[in-house]
């Protein structure tokens, strides 16, 4: 029976399996049933996302990242740094790393349990626009932070129906054909920004979102002038820390820090992604 080794880990409760896969021990005409059969919850392993760290030629490691649906994303911050540490913890790479990714370049630097990963340079900030949508009109801003985001303000964060009102707006013709993620905002009396969001992909809440988190950062930064560092209270718990620096243009050398904890490690059995779950010996 076909066994896998990997990590699960988790960036303030956004989880994923991390496989090393420099050897190319993962075919690539497993990965669609292996993808969405590991990341089931319950049944499986469970997790919001999967990551194979494979060999590069210009960087410590190259990166692929997959949503639990077996999608490709561009970008993952909180996968970014669960899978930096993991090669760190592995031996591939030093405290100081860079790793190849879809948008290019990434750096990042091992800050014990925590990392602090460089994100792409905001793109396509819009502000205040509003959205027509089948339950009315949504008033919300804009940004591509390496993958496409929504932020909504909102006075009650606890009584936001995310999974309702976050698939409205994710499927709403208005973001099409990409979609969006859709984070649900409200300033907190300690000058943080907590947050819910409803992730394409997983379509569902996650626990914690890092482009999310960088999106709430640059539209807050941007509407309120508010200066960098900025605190982001995702729902998982802990606070993501984003920094920016602003220039004429926008916003440059964004990063993005946080925990990167480890749950365990194991092996995924073939059971584990077979559909039918375990076969009769």
């Amino acid at each position: 029976m076909e066994k896998i080794s990997f990590f699960k880990m988790s960036g303030h409760g956004n989880d994923f399996i991390l496989i090393d896969n420099r050897s190319g021990e993962v075919q690539e005409a497993l990965l669609p049933r292996l993808i969405p059969g590991a990341c089931r919850r319950r049944l499986s392993a469970g997790a919001d996302g999967l990551i194979l760290l494979e060999p590069s030629g210009r960087a410590d490691f190259k990166w692929r990242y997959y949503n639990a649906d077996g999608s490709r994303a561009e970008m993952c911050g909180n996968g970014a740094r669960c899978v930096s540490r993991f090669a760190y913890l592995k031996g591939i790479a030093g405290k100081s790393l860079t790793f190849e990714g879809d948008t290019g370049l990434v750096e990042a630097e091992i800050l014990g349990t925590r990392v602090k990963v460089k994100m792409p340079p905001p793109r396509r900030l819009v502000l205040d626009e509003t959205v027509e949508t089948g339950e009315g009109p949504v008033r919300l801003s804009r940004v591509d932070t390496g993958v496409p985001h929504a932020v909504v303000a909102v006075a009650d964060l606890e009584a936001v129906d995310v999974q309702r009102k976050g698939r409205t707006l994710r499927f709403d013709g208005h973001f099409s054909p990409a979609g969006t993620n859709v984070n649900f905002i409200q300033r907190r009396k300690d000058g943080g920004i907590a947050v819910r969001t409803y992730e394409r992909g997983v379509e569902d809440e996650t626990l914690a979102c890092g482009t999310g988190a960088v999106a709430v950062a640059v539209v807050t930064a941007e509407k309120e002038g508010i200066k960098s560092p900025v605190h982001i209270l995702p729902r998982g718990g802990g606070y993501l820390t984003v920094h920016f620096q602003r220039t004429s243009a926008g916003f440059d050398d964004v990063f993005l820090e946080g925990e990167a904890r480890v749950i365990y490690e194991g092996l995924l059995w073939e059971e584990a992604w077979n559909e039918g779950g375990t076969k009769t010996q």
